[in-house]
C-alpha cells in the first residue's frame, strides 16, 4: 500500500457519520470504542487485514487467497481495484501485468476485461494454481458478503461507480476505503456518497491527526512503521479513531511493539503467523 497523504484543503470537504464513546483506560491513555456499525474483530481487539489476501504460496489478489483469509478467520481482505480499458474492475495490485505473466506485458488501463480474464496469474506461483483468473470486484464482493471486510485500496476507478456496486451487494458498511484525495475532489457530495462506508485517510506525521480528524469525522486512520508510534496512536485515540497499520518486516517482535502500542489493526503479508501470534499472546 503506497503512502498517500490527504491535502487538508480537500479533506475538509469531508464529513463523516461515525459515533465514538471513548473509555480512558488511565490518565494518558484512551481506548476507542468500536462503534455499533463496524464490524467487529474475530482475533481478540485486534484487527487482522490479509494484504492482497492470504497469499503465501497462492497467487495474490485472487479468489482463492481471498477465501484462504476468510478460512483463515481474517477481519479484512485487501484489495486493488483497478478499471479496464471496457470500464470494468478487476483486482490487479500493479499498473501493469509484467511481473504476473511470464513473457507478458501491458498496463491494465489499455486491456479489456476478455484480455485479463484470458490471463494465467496462476502458474507462476505453482503447477496447482494454473488458470487462475483476475477476478472481477463484483466475483470479490460475492465471495466476501457476509463473511469478510474489505479494506478497499483504489488505485484506478471511479468512486460513485464501485459504490453502486456495493450498494447491490449491500456492503457498505463492510468497507474502509483507503483512497487519494485527489478522488475526494471528485465528488459531489462526500457526505451523501460515504454515508454508509468509512473513509480511512493517512495523516503522516502525528502532528496532523488532529487537523485531519477535525475535518474528517472517521472512524479509523491509516499508518505505516515509518510513522507509527506511541504518541500516534494515543493521538488518534484522543481524536476518537483507530489506527490501522501496515506491517514492514512482518516479525514477531515487530508485532509486539505494534501492539504495545495499543494499535487497532495490522495488514499483514502473514495473517496465519498473525492471528496465531494474538491467540498465543491471549489478545
Amino acid at each position: 500500500m503506497k503512502k498517500l497523504r490527504f491535502v487538508l484543503i480537500i479533506i475538509s470537504l469531508l464529513y463523516g457519520s461515525c459515533i465514538f464513546n471513548v473509555q480512558a483506560t488511565d490518565s494518558v491513555k484512551q481506548k476507542v470504542e468500536i462503534p455499533s456499525h463496524f464490524r467487529k474483530a474475530n482475533n481478540g481487539d485486534v484487527y487482522v487485514i490479509a494484504h492482497r489476501g492470504a497469499h503465501n504460496g497462492i497467487p495474490e489478489n485472487s479468489l482463492a487467497a481471498y477465501q484462504k483469509a476468510i478460512d483463515l478467520g481474517c477481519d479484512f481482505v485487501e484489495i486493488d481495484v483497478r478499471t479496464t480499458k471496457d470500464g470494468k474492475f478487476v483486482s490487479v495490485h500493479n499498473s501493469t501485468i509484467d511481473s504476473y505473466i511470464e513473457g507478458k506485458t501491458g498496463r491494465v488501463s489499455t486491456m479489456t476485461l476478455a484480455e485479463l480474464r484470458a490471463l494465467d496469474i496462476g502458474s507462476r506461483v505453482g503447477p496447482q494454481w494454473k488458470g487462475t483468473q483476475i477476478p472481477t470486484f463484483e466475483e470479490i464482493l460475492e465471495l466476501c458478503q457476509n463473511n469478510i471486510g474489505i479494506y478497499l485500496d483504489l488505485k484506478n476507478a471511479p468512486v460513485p461507480e464501485l459504490m453502486k456496486i456495493l450498494k447491490k451487494y449491500n456492503m457498505e458498511k463492510d468497507v474502509v476505503w483507503y483512497i487519494p484525495a485527489s478522488y475526494i475532489s471528485q465528488i459531489n457530495d462526500v457526505n451523501k456518497e460515504f454515508a454508509n462506508s468509512f473513509l480511512m485517510p493517512n495523516p503522516g506525521p502525528a502532528r496532523n491527526i488532529s487537523k485531519v480528524l477535525s475535518a474528517v469525522k472517521t472512524c479509523v486512520i491509516a499508518s505505516d512503521m515509518g510513522e507509527l508510534s506511541n504518541h500516534f496512536v494515543e493521538m488518534a485515540h484522543k481524536n476518537n479513531a483507530m489506527v490501522f497499520v501496515d506491517e514492514k518486516s512482518g516479525t514477531e517482535a515487530e508485532w509486539e511493539q505494534i501492539l504495545n502500542w495499543e494499535t487497532d489493526g495490522i495488514q499483514t503479508n502473514r495473517p496465519e503467523k498473525l492471528i496465531s501470534f494474538l491467540k498465543k499472546r491471549g489478545k
